[in-house]
């Protein structure tokens, strides 16, 4: 099988090439990647080495080399990371989060119809739903609850979901979609909550925290994230949503807590920052379906998964310190110097 995994040098869709080349020793991957800040071929640099991986540069709203890809290469499947994913660049910036989010996944959509894809599988997110109050812990998003996004980036991902189903529906495209709650581990690009911390702590800097830090999350292990769609392309029925969730809920302030205990720190480097606009208060995403269905559980719980996490940075130094020199700390100084 020849399986074109896009957005692939990112935090998500990496782990997911290196746990496909592991658990599939008879597949070949195809990467294709912007390479905008998010993305980081260095992170691919173990994957370069293998026969079965193969690298190409190229945006994937650029319709005449996405079209020239599907036909030199004849993928089996197709699975959809790559997307503008970070809220508050959404909320500066909109415009390029429908570009690749939008128009960018309906390309991809027509190269799987032109040239016969067996599977395309849109990766989305819990976000499309909006959120849950604080005060009603029995309250869990299933794949029958309503899209109500709350920030551009959720409504770009909200509107790629429901073109992709519209193609299954229309065009009879074998599609297939997942929605995660929020994941954590190696390769984090270090604008994200955990990485952050991890990253500012080992310099002994300031952690920015929204708010009162009282906004829940339900975290997911990266790895468990793949197993996960790994199932779901190969056994997930055509035309369908499947939520995955990691049964982790924790408050933002509590899990910078759990860092800073992890690695020594003091909470005084603790900072409370003006809250984001339209920031959501809590999402808990109920995975019942895909256990039933495929038998999926995580199996990552999120003390165990902070401390791989934590170890993997410290072990990886080279890897993030070069991230956060450049565009990145001009973005970084941008959204906290003066909240």
């Amino acid at each position: 099988m020849k399986i074109l995994v896009t957005g692939g040098a990112g935090f998500i869709g990496s782990n997911f090439i290196y746990h496909m080349l592991s658990e599939h020793p008879d597949y070949d991957i195809v990467c294709l990647d912007a390479l905008t800040y998010a993305g980081n071929l260095h992170t691919l640099e173990p994957a370069l080495k293998n026969s079965r991986f193969k690298f190409v540069k190229g945006d994937i709203t650029d319709r005449n080399a996405v079209f020239e890809l599907f036909k030199n290469e004849k993928f089996d499947t197709v699975v959809n990371f790559a997307a503008e994913s970070h809220v508050d660049r959404s909320i500066n910036d909109p415009a390029i989060f429908l570009s690749t989010n939008v128009m960018g996944t309906q390309v991809l959509l027509d190269a799987c119809r032109e040239f016969g894809v067996s599977r395309f599988h849109q990766i989305s997110t819990d976000e499309v739903y909006g959120d849950l109050p604080l005060d009603r812990p029995d309250l869990f998003f299933t794949e029958e609850t309503p899209i109500h996004a709350s920030s551009p980036y959720s409504a770009s991902k909200a509107g790629a979901d429901l073109l992709v189903l519209a193609y299954y529906r229309t065009y009879g495209l074998p599609v297939t979609v997942s929605r995660c709650s929020n994941n954590y581990g190696p390769y984090h690009f270090p604008e994200k909550l955990i990485p952050l911390i991890i990253v500012n702590l080992l310099h002994d800097k300031p952690i920015p925290v929204y708010g009162t830090g009282e906004n829940i999350r339900d975290w997911l292990y990266v790895e468990d994230h793949c197993k996960a769609v790994d199932l779901v392309i190969h056994k997930g029925t055509p035309g369908e949503v499947y939520n995955i969730g990691g049964h982790n809920e924790m408050k933002n302030i509590d899990v910078v807590k759990l860092v800073i205990s992890e690695l020594g720190k003091s909470e005084d480097l603790i900072t409370y920052v003006k809250d984001r606009a339209g920031h959501d208060k809590r999402y808990a995403i109920d995975p019942t379906k895909i256990h039933r269905e495929l038998g999926w559980s995580p199996e990552v719980k999120f003390k165990d998964g902070i401390k791989k996490t934590v170890q993997w940075y410290l072990d990886n130094r080279e890897w993030w310190e070069d991230l956060i020199s450049g565009e990145y700390i001009n973005y970084y100084e941008k959204m906290y110097k003066n909240r």
